[in-house]
């Protein structure tokens, strides 16, 4: 994976883990076309390197992403935007089917907020700050803001950030679900690359099919949701690595668990 990205950082594999850091700081790490392509190129790559277990996702101690590139949206007409080629960035970066993990300091605004709800765990700074501040724009989230704001948060504070435009501390965002624990600012990538190592220990294929039946929740009823998880759980019980789980708990072992 070693390439050269003009608006993203990425790390080498340490312990399983990548992390991938925003790095436009002169604009506030504002999300626009480039850095999406960057961000789906490099999580389609790893999505196919069985080295990498987990993907950590930041920006830096000031922002996270402080929303989407105004200039260039400005320059977009209604069929510009029909036809905005970041729709299929940000679905490539939806469909990641491994662990994503996102550490965040700093504003979290608009796509930026709309990207930390595609990570599957978020750690924050007591620094952050969250919110879809489009409607001051005279528009609304387009990244799928309003749809798993809503999920995420419920329909009261949903529409109170949509259509306010006003932001939410990081206690308040776990307070609401959107995160899932808050540390100081200089703590919060250490714990989110802390938890990408320990998730990036157990069996892979278990994770993966973890992850993709957590999500189905989000779209399907209790039944169909129930069902899916039973057909994941029977597939598991084929693979080696679900053996060498039981046979090292029964001998009281670490277990070497290999993907297979």
């Amino acid at each position: 994976m070693q390439h050269e990205y003009q608006d993203i950082l990425v790390s080498d594999i340490v312990s399983g883990v990548l992390t991938i850091t925003l790095n436009r700081p002169e604009a506030y790490n504002a999300l626009r076309t480039q850095l999406l392509s960057e961000m789906a190129d490099v999580l389609d790559s790893a999505a196919q390197n069985d080295e990498i277990r987990a993907v950590v996702v930041t920006g830096n101690e000031k922002v996270f992403a402080a929303g989407a590139d105004i200039k260039e949206m400005a320059a977009l007409d209604a069929v510009g935007v029909l036809n905005d080629p970041r729709v299929g960035h940000w679905r490539r970066i939806a469909q990641f089917p491994k662990p994503l993990i996102a550490a965040v300091n700093g504003f979290a605004l608009g796509g930026g907020c709309e990207l930390v709800m595609h990570a599957d765990i978020v750690i924050a700074g007591d620094n952050a700050q969250f919110g879809q501040p489009e409607i001051n724009l005279g528009i609304i989230p387009g990244a799928g803001g309003t749809q798993r704001l809503l999920r995420t948060v419920g329909k009261s504070m949903a529409m109170q950030l949509v259509l306010s435009g006003e932001f939410i501390t990081a206690a308040q965002a776990r307070d609401f679900g959107l995160v899932s624990e808050v540390t100081i600012p200089e703590r919060s990538l250490e714990r989110a690359n802390e938890l990408a190592r320990k998730i990036a220990t157990k069996p892979p294929i278990a994770v993966r099919q973890a992850k993709e039946v957590l999500l189905k929740a989000y779209e399907t009823t209790l039944d169909s949701g129930l069902s899916l998880e039973r057909k994941a759980f029977t597939l598991l019980a084929a693979t080696e690595d679900r053996n060498e789980g039981i046979a090292a708990f029964m001998e009281k072992r670490k277990p070497n668990f290999t993907g297979k």
